[in-house]
């Protein structure tokens, strides 16, 4: 009996051991795969990496994880003809197979969600307006027209959409005209503005949500390249 109660506190001991070093060799390859992946075709300031699952050194063996949870800051787009900054990107990717020597990986499949902040989203427009947050889904945009000398100022709530599966699409619900002829015409062309933006870190546009934080983006995408 006495050897038995040994063999368990032995069993104890060692698996804690085990979990220890499972644990610490997580931690670390965690700290150098923030330092080092590239999620594809984007540039970003900063990664985190957070691989799921026990035990991490039976998935190293295997060069397979089931879930890998990347967050990156500063992440850059392109929309158009020029950049579009995305304050932040979070992604979970599944299924992801370690490719050639640790050189890379590649996800089976991933979804995630990308916030572009409304002064990104100002810079992006290529509108003489202003971008802001409008409550209950919308989003305020604010230009002006010059109307026989005078300028107006005006703010109108609009929807946002995705087209395509690359752009988004802002549109104003409605533009008060004051019984001034075309001037709805002409707000519309400082308010209204459609941007492509095209795949976020080899993801697609499913689609958007205006937040008080920022215009937040739905990403899904397949067979998806890490570097690094």
């Amino acid at each position: 009996m006495r050897a038995l109660r040994i063999l368990l506190i032995v069993a104890v001991v060692l698996g804690g051991v085990l979990v220890g070093i499972d644990r610490l060799a997580l931690a670390y390859a965690e700290s150098e795969a923030s330092s080092r992946v590239k999620l594809s075709a984007v540039h970003s300031d900063a990664i985190e990496v957070d691989i799921k699952g026990f035990p991490f050194l039976t998935q190293v063996a295997d060069k397979r994880f089931d879930e890998v949870d990347v967050k990156a800051q500063g992440v850059k787009a392109t929309a158009g003809s020029r950049q579009i900054r995305v304050g932040e990107l979070t992604v979970a990717l599944r299924d992801v197979t370690v490719t050639g020597d640790w050189a890379g990986a590649r996800a089976g499949s991933a979804s995630g969600t990308a916030v572009i902040a409304y002064a990104d989203l100002t810079a992006a427009s290529d509108r003489e307006a202003t971008v802001a947050y409008g409550e209950n889904g919308k989003v305020k945009v604010t230009g002006s027209v010059t109307v026989m000398g005078r300028t107006l100022t005006r703010t109108v709530l609009s929807t946002v959409t995705v087209v395509n599966g690359d752009t988004i699409k802002v549109r104003a619900d409605e533009v008060p005209g004051e019984g001034i002829p075309g001037i709805e015409d002409m707000v519309r062309e400082r308010t209204d503005f459609e941007r492509p933006i095209g795949l976020i870190a080899g993801m697609k546009v499913e689609k958007v949500e205006p937040r008080p934080e920022g215009l937040a983006v739905t990403v899904t995408g397949k067979d998806i390249v890490l570097a690094g």
